[in-house]
């Protein structure tokens, strides 16, 4: 049966959904949670604490439904599936912890974040740790899995490592700053649909276009984060905005300023203001108002777009069944919610 006729239910994000796709996917998000805490438990108390911390702070588990989608295109109750999926939210937890550390977070997921409620060497021994039971999970998926989880923590690495010193001298910064969000973000994104796919038996093909499509779909969700980050009121994005104005991060809108993208009579100052220290209140809300305003902003989206669409063609050359038009769906909807 084709998605278009099927029974339609609510799925990730609100979007419609098959219904009979939408009820195996609550099966085995709820088959994963129930192995994440089984693998969060130690013999050491503090240290199942500590890794329970962010599991029961729960999260929107995308890595997870992102795997049993793909798995659609084989058999989705292989036996590897829900352990990859497991796998993949380990590792995605994993680097939450690594990153409130560098980033001295204090809360995560509305909870004292686990530097500040314990200290950062708890913090940072216990993504250790989940590391370590992703790869022992791992271990019984076969080499081939173990080498894709390799190659794409690489890339985490590189990524954080290459967004830390920034872009060479003589490097684009724009280019630097897309090819750290594919790395940051969009590696394990694409892994996800690459164990679905791969571990529920799919052919190569299929796999190596959802493997393509979900890193497009990670760097798109991104990049509308950066988008949503300017340009909404708090209570959609959930955080202050002009967050990383204040924490002078550069993010897609800011680099097509320092760019010259688009002109106009307070280009000048908000170059000036985009590299000066805007932990100043006042600074802060004029850098805002002015990048709010500024035809970057539109270019950014264009932006969002071209991912959300190159991510889109891919997946319409997947065979059509429920699962593909969910995965077009999350297209439409990283480019809609940020309006």
């Amino acid at each position: 049966m084709s998605s278009a006729s099927a029974e339609q239910a609510t799925g990730p994000f609100g979007l419609p959904i098959d219904a009979s796709l939408a009820a195996d996917v609550r099966v085995g998000l709820d088959s994963v949670e129930r192995v994440l805490l089984e693998a969060v438990q130690s013999e050491d108390p503090l240290l199942t604490q500590a890794s329970k911390h962010l599991v029961e702070a729960g999260g929107k588990r995308f890595r997870p439904m992102l795997v049993l989608l793909a798995a659609q295109f084989g058999d989705p109750a292989a036996p590897g599936v829900v352990p990859a999926a497991v796998v993949v939210e380990l590792t995605h937890l994993a680097t939450l912890y690594h990153d409130d550390v560098m980033d001295e977070a204090p809360v995560r997921r509305g909870q004292p974040s686990a530097n500040s409620r314990w200290t950062n060497t708890v913090a940072i021994l216990t993504g250790d740790y989940l590391f370590a039971r992703a790869s022992d999970l791992l271990a019984d998926l076969g080499p081939e899995a173990v080498r894709i989880q390799a190659r794409a923590f690489a890339r985490l690495v590189r990524g954080q490592i290459q967004e830390t010193v920034g872009p060479a001298g003589d490097a684009d910064p724009l280019k630097h700053y897309l090819q750290v969000m594919a790395d940051k973000t969009g590696s394990l994104i694409a892994v996800s649909g690459q164990f679905g796919a791969l571990l529920s038996g799919a052919d190569q093909r299929i796999v190596d276009t959802v493997t393509s499509a979900c890193e497009k779909i990670g760097v798109a969700f991104q990049l509308s984060d950066d988008i949503l980050d300017i340009a909404s009121e708090a209570e959609q994005s959930g955080k202050t905005p002009g967050t990383d104005l204040r924490e002078g991060i550069r993010t897609l809108p800011m680099h097509h300023v320092l760019a010259g993208v688009g002109s106009g009579p307070d280009d000048a100052r908000l170059r000036e203001l985009l590299v000066a220290d805007l932990t100043d209140d006042a600074l802060h809300a004029e850098a805002l108002r002015l990048l709010r305003a500024h035809p970057a902003m539109d270019r950014a989206r264009a932006d969002l777009r071209g991912w959300a669409e190159d991510a889109r063609a891919e997946l319409l050359t997947l065979p059509d069944i429920p699962a593909r038009a969910a995965l077009v769906g999350l297209c439409d909807y990283v480019v809609s919610r940020t309006g």
